[in-house]
């Protein structure tokens, strides 16, 4: 298998974000894993021959902690050529701003989800936006009717925000496809390119040229920032003064199938151990401190010395029996090599029930308990692809005042299964444009934030990637921990407290 073709399926796990795939759990391919993409999404940028309609620009008000919110709401397009000057990129958007303040003081934060081939909804309806829908902690609902209401914890507070939905997602499409243009948007380089061509055209346009300006992504759109930010300072002359990295994948060699990789291993250990402690109502990042210490001590250790060593594996079958929760017999029979997947099954065996990869205190009835291999659609990534539509849909009519006559894609499985990591044969990863950025500004904030019961993106992956910057620009980056898994703002607390985070980080306000 070539490298390109073996990081695509490593991002397949990746989703949404959210980070964001419709993933079945099963024991195919991971590609066969993607589902049923929504229909008309078979291709990767469909070709409908239907083009945006013009901005609009609506009034809205809201009420935050008893007092209220005014704003202005533009939805709209904003096209990018090429470099002859050609229509290349429909990117539809949502812009909300405050029409009153110093443009010049008032900060602009342009969101972006993952997959990649998720739109910005997630980010959108779930956590920062003006407007959210309830979100079951323990089960999502797909047929429940989801009901805009005000969100306490809009980042509207604190900044203007700009969410993006790259090519292919949302109602973002290619203008004519064609396999050059396919070849540049849905690509690590080509992607960044575009995101950076949008962030520098809209704040033109909109006269916020020299607003601070901050971004923040989930899943691979937290890969994407680091790029993001190293290309508008060194090749477009914009800089960003804070990142916000929901959920991020860092480096794909340390979220690579652990059968491969023992560092995969290792960075996975904590939120196993966090799936055990949440089910039992005591996750938190100080109750994993102990399982840290051994991930990154013995653990490692008796994992290098193999399955040769009898001693070392009933060690690792031990701990990670006790660490787990899981039957002792049946850890020996994985020689203590436990994955997400059979964790996110095998934890609620006793109860009928299989848990979400992205967050394993939502849970769904086993489908098909006597399978060997488990199958079955994720309780969260799937469970939320009907609400959020409908949500999304409700939006654009009732609130924004803006009907593209195309369908919108929330998940486009044909974007991820696309998309060029290109031919390098090291794994991708943003550590190195993230260390520049941080160098380059040293005003520049940081915050990478994870859920404790994250599957997909293990928060303790990127705690191993960041200890590998210098000294120096490490003290700088603010890690959190929140309860929850990828789409951890689905709990009310935890979103809230990624509301505070974001506020240090971009208006420079205590949480």
């Amino acid at each position: 298998m070539t490298t390109a073709r073996l990081f695509r399926r490593h991002a397949l796990l990746l989703a949404a974000a959210l980070a964001l795939l419709p993933v079945s759990v099963s024991a195919q391919p991971a590609q066969e894993q993607a589902g049923a993409a929504p229909p008309g999404a078979d291709r990767p940028v469909s070709a409908d021959g239907l083009r945006l309609p013009e901005p609009v620009a609506t009034r809205h008000e809201i009420v935050v902690d008893g007092a209220p919110l005014a704003f202005e709401a533009t939805a709209g397009v904003l096209t990018l050529t090429g470099s002859s000057g050609e229509e290349e990129a429909d990117i539809a958007y949502v812009a909300y701003v405050d029409p009153e303040a110093d443009p010049a003081r008032r900060p602009v934060t342009f969101v972006v989800n993952g997959g990649p081939g998720a739109a910005s909804a997630y980010l959108h309806l779930g956590a920062l936006g003006p407007w959210t829908i309830g979100f079951g902690e323990d089960v999502i609902v797909p047929s429940a009717t989801p009901t805009l209401v005000d969100n306490p914890d809009t980042w509207l507070a604190f900044t203007d925000l700009v969410f993006v939905d790259p090519v292919g997602t949302g109602y973002s499409r290619l203008v004519a496809p064609s396999d050059r243009t396919r070849d540049r948007y849905l690509s690590v380089s080509g992607d960044i390119a575009a995101l950076a061509d949008f962030v520098v055209r809209w704040s033109v346009e909109n006269g916020r040229a020299a607003s601070p300006k901050a971004a923040v992504g989930e899943s691979y759109g937290g890969f994407r920032m680091p790029l993001l930010a190293d290309a508008l300072a060194s090749d477009r002359g914009m800089a960003l003064s804070a990142l916000v990295l929901v959920s991020p994948v860092l480096d794909f060699a340390w979220i690579s199938p652990v059968e491969t990789n023992l560092m995969g291993r290792v960075a996975l250990l904590p939120s196993l151990a966090a799936a055990a402690l949440d089910k039992a109502g005591e996750a938190s990042r100080e109750a994993l401190a102990e399982v840290e210490a051994y991930a990154t001590g013995a653990y490692v250790s008796d994992l290098l010395a193999g399955l040769s060593d009898p001693a070392a594996v009933d060690r690792i079958v031990t701990r990670l029996a006790d660490l787990t929760g899981l039957p002792e017999d049946l850890v020996r029979r994985q020689a203590g090599r436990i994955d997400a997947r059979l964790l996110a099954r095998e934890l609620w065996r006793a109860e009928g029930r299989v848990g979400s990869l992205y967050d394993t205190g939502v849970t769904t009835p086993d489908p098909a308990p006597t399978r060997a291999a488990p199958r079955y659609r994720d309780p969260v990534l799937d469970a939320l692809t009907a609400p959020l539509t409908a949500a999304a849909l409700t939006l654009y009519r009732e609130k924004l005042a803006w009907v593209p006559e195309r369908q919108y894609v929330l998940l486009n499985g044909g974007v991820s299964g696309s998309w060029d990591y290109g031919s390098a044969r090291s794994a991708p990863e943003a550590l190195d444009e993230l260390a520049s950025a941080m160098a380059l500004d040293e005003s520049l904030a940081v915050v990478v934030v994870h859920g404790l019961t994250d599957l997909v993106t293990p928060y303790f992956a990127s705690t191993l990637v960041l200890r590998q910057l210098p000294a120096s620009l490490h003290a700088r980056v603010v890690e959190e921990t929140y309860p929850g898994g990828h789409m951890f703002y689905t709990r009310p607390a935890s979103r809230a407290a990624l509301a505070r985070t974001g506020r240090a980080a971009i208006a420079g306000e205590a949480p």
